[in-house]
């Protein structure tokens, strides 16, 4: 929900970077000049999860539960420390009304939590981070009637692909997003570190963009605009939510200015 990634790139990168958000779980990669290294890095992949903190996946990294029956994780030796609930003692002494608890294999599926751009604001209350379960829970299917499963977290045993994924790439425990807010707002985010340079697509005609609004801040989960999978079909049909047009800078514009692909 809230570990949304934003950062500035460089030619030369140093280290290939695969984690998970913000809310709220989020990679970041860490750049420096290659020099004449034998084993120069050739492609970074970054791994963006939606809608997710990046406790929700790492609340115990690299500490797994490992009950009888289940996949067994055992991290090596030299796997370094994270911040995480278990790090920071918010397995026990958690501010929220509801205290942190393990989601077993059987609980796989889950209700949507609530990831709005106000509502995320009011579960972070001002820096405490206290108000999750008042703000953000959910009870539909797959979630539990108290609001809890916004507190529920998985580890080695449930997730096991991603904690040895982590195993072998570099993850950030500490990267937060500078904007809260729905998936469209994550996405936008991550590719320019910004959500304050677009303008609001008004009106379409033969599927063209015909009338604006802006410049805008994008706080919504709206579609892009002529984008044919979206509410609009193509910039075909009108009335069918917000459409947005982006005109600032993104990773790609700054690629394509060094000359990088």
């Amino acid at each position: 929900m809230y570990d949304i990634i934003h950062s500035s790139w460089r030619r030369h990168l140093a280290v290939l970077a695969a984690s998970t958000m913000l809310s709220t779980a989020a990679p970041m990669p860490v750049f420096a000049d290659s020099g004449t290294t034998t084993t120069p890095i050739k492609h970074v992949v970054v791994i963006f999860f939606e809608n997710e903190s990046f406790d929700h996946y790492f609340a115990t990294y690299p500490n797994a539960e490992n009950p009888g029956n289940e996949p067994v994780f055992t991290a090596r030796g030299d796997t370094p420390a994270v911040n995480n609930l278990q790090s920071a003692n918010l397995l026990t002494n958690n501010p929220n009304l509801l205290q942190p608890f393990r989601l077993n294999r059987s609980q796989a599926y889950t209700c949507d939590m609530d990831h709005d751009y106000t509502d995320e604001q009011k579960a972070v209350d001002g820096g405490l981070m206290d108000k999750f379960v008042q703000a953000t829970a959910s009870i539909g299917t797959g979630c539990v009637p108290s609001g809890a499963t916004v507190m529920g977290y998985y580890d080695g045993n449930t997730v096991t692909a991603l904690w040895n994924y982590a195993q072998n790439f570099a993850m950030s425990d500490n990267s937060f997003g500078s904007m809260y807010g729905p998936s469209s707002v994550g996405a936008i985010n991550l590719v320019s570190g910004q959500t304050g340079h677009g303008v609001m697509a008004t009106a379409f005609m033969g599927g063209q963009v015909t009338g604006f609004v802006g410049p805008s801040t994008i706080t919504s989960d709206g579609d892009p605009a002529l984008d044919d999978c979206g509410k609009d079909a193509g910039g075909t049909v009108t009335g069918k939510g917000t459409l947005e047009v982006i005109s600032g800078k993104n990773i790609g514009d700054l690629l394509n200015a060094k000359n990088v692909t």
